[in-house]
This record gives C-alpha cells, sequence and structure tokens, in this order.
C-alpha cells in the first residue's frame, strides 16, 4: 500500500451530457477514492474546443452535485491550461518534428491499426519534411520497434503492454487543428494535480502505454491505473452522443438513486439486500461494495 495520499480524478469531455456510461466511470472513480480514503477531483477535458458544447460542463459537474458527487479541489478546465502544455513540449523538443502528413495518407500507409483502432503512423516525416511539405501537426519520436514494450499492470485488466513503434507509431502532441493533443494533455494535469490513481473506462486502456511514455520523458510519476468495461448498446457500441446514449436526467432523489443503483449493477457491487432508497443510504452501501470488490480481486483498500 503506497504511503503517498491518494488522489484520484473523473475527467469528462463536455461534448454532451453524463450518460449512463459517463456514470459508470464518474462512480467507479468517486468510489475508489472514498475506499482509499482519498480525495477526488473533476477536471473538464475540454481541450478540443471544437467539440466542446457550450454549457455541458456546467450541467455535467450540477448533475454530479445531485448525485451526491462533489470534487474536494477546485475544478480545473483543460481549455485554460494551455501554457503548462507549451512548457511540456519545449521540454520534449529533441523528440518532436513538425509532420505533414493527413489522415488519409496514414491510412493508406496499409500499416493497419493499433489495438485502439487509429491507423498506425509510418515515420513518413521523422527525419524531416518532404520537399514543398509544411508541417501540419506535431509529433512525438518513440521508441525504435526493438526496445522494450511499455507495460504496467492494470488493476483490473492486469498485465498491459505495448511496443509503440508496431502499435501505434510516432504520435501526435499537437494536432493539425491547434489543438494539443489528449496524450500530452492528460499526462501534464495529472502530474500537476498529484494524481495517484486513474480510474476510467476500458476504451483508454490503450492509450496507457503511450501516457506512460510521455511521464518517463517528463519525469513525473505514473499513477496507478484500473479500466472499467465500458457500457455498449444494443448493437454492441460503445455509449457515446454518436450512438444516441441519452442522458442521465434524474427528477429528484430516488431518480438520483435510481441512476446510481443501476451503474453500481454494472460495475458488479453488490448493495445487500435492502434497497437503498436515499443518496446518503446509497453511499453507505456502495464503498463497502466496492471495498468488497477490490478485495475479492485481491486487493486491500
Amino acid at each position: 500500500m503506497s504511503t503517498i495520499p491518494y488522489v484520484g480524478r473523473f475527467a469528462p469531455s463536455p461534448t454532451g451530457p453524463l450518460h449512463a456510461g459517463s456514470l459508470v466511470a464518474a462512480l467507479a472513480s468517486w468510489l475508489d477514492a472514498r475506499a482509499h480514503g482519498g480525495a477526488w477531483l473533476v477536471r473538464i477535458e475540454d481541450i478540443d474546443e471544437g467539440r466542446s458544447v457550450p454549457g455541458a460542463a456546467e450541467d455535467i459537474v450540477a448533475l454530479l452535485g445531485r448525485l451526491g458527487m462533489v470534487s474536494d479541489r477546485e475544478i480545473v478546465w483543460q481549455s485554460r491550461r494551455k501554457p503548462l502544455y507549451q512548457a511540456a513540449r519545449e521540454r520534449l523538443a529533441q523528440r518532436v518534428y513538425g509532420c505533414g502528413c493527413n489522415r488519409r495518407e496514414i491510412a493508406d500507409s496499409r500499416l493497419g491499426t493499433g489495438p485502439d483502432g487509429a491507423a498506425i503512423y509510418p515515420g513518413t516525416c521523422r527525419h524531416g519534411l518532404a520537399p514543398g511539405r509544411e508541417a501540419r501537426s506535431l509529433r512525438l519520436r518513440v521508441p525504435d520497434a526493438g526496445a522494450d514494450e511499455i507495460a504496467f499492470d492494470d488493476r483490473f485488466a492486469g498485465r498491459v503492454g505495448q511496443r509503440l513503434a508496431l502499435e501505434s507509431g510516432d504520435f501526435v502532441l499537437k494536432r493539425a487543428d491547434g489543438y494539443w493533443a489528449y496524450q500530452l494533455a492528460v499526462v501534464v494535469d495529472d502530474a500537476a494535480q498529484g494524481v495517484t490513481d486513474v480510474v476510467r473506462g476500458a476504451d483508454l486502456l490503450d492509450s496507457t502505454p503511450r501516457q506512460i511514455y510521455l511521464q518517463r520523458l517528463l519525469g513525473v510519476p505514473t499513477p496507478r491505473y484500473l479500466h472499467v468495461p465500458v457500457v455498449r448498446n444494443g448493437a454492441g457500441e460503445k455509449l457515446s452522443k454518436q450512438t444516441g446514449a441519452l442522458a442521465v436526467q434524474p427528477d429528484d432523489e430516488a431518480g438520483a438513486v435510481a441512476a446510481l443503483r443501476q451503474a453500481a449493477g454494472f460495475l458488479g457491487l453488490d448493495l445487500g439486500r435492502q434497497s437503498p432508497g436515499t443518496l446518503a443510504a446509497f453511499r453507505e452501501a456502495a464503498v463497502p461494495a466496492w471495498q468488497r470488490l477490490l478485495a475479492a480481486r485481491g486487493e486491500d483498500a
């Protein structure tokens, strides 16, 4: 057990209202923080300002409050932290280069896709731009294919490892539209906020080796990771705005408890025979249930 005080976080992207899939991730992160007697933070990941919906962040924060989940510290917004990302980019200067490729050109390289479904970058601009080409994005040079894999032990998924050269290629730090990439922003923010434990959806599991690589280059700690299963619709698609996920909109406390119970059920929590009818009763049942779940997996909270 680490002696460093636990700091967890929930980091929604304000591209729409909170839906059932996002609530599962929020609840898991909140329960893990409470089970470890730690702090739980909310961070608004609005670095992709072109996709952010006006008012969505405020609505998410308000809904979390109605569900009894309130950030233990001041909420931070990625869109207001751009100087931090620029400073990190400057520290990585010797490994960063300009890339003139577009998505079609990368897809046409026929290297296939990585575990996250994104096309593997073939290194076209690694040694300089072709004559007449201009940089569209900034990429980070990853270790060559013969290097050791970047590996970590996920608290739910177990051992996970990738050889970045083969499974992602040099990845983007700053996009063609001028926005900083998620991979850089999340690493910088987790380090700046002292996050010790990241609990999030399994759709981000395959991003973690890239983030660990960045952490090593920047000399910042690597948090513990726990990736919970993602909620899917009837077609097997991850719930999202694009797949028609409905917003969580409880009308009253009973509705809030019902939404939380559904999320807890998806996580496999046993809340006992008596159904909690209030938020306070739900918390009293859910935190020990999460601790039992961790114990069943061989982990002491």
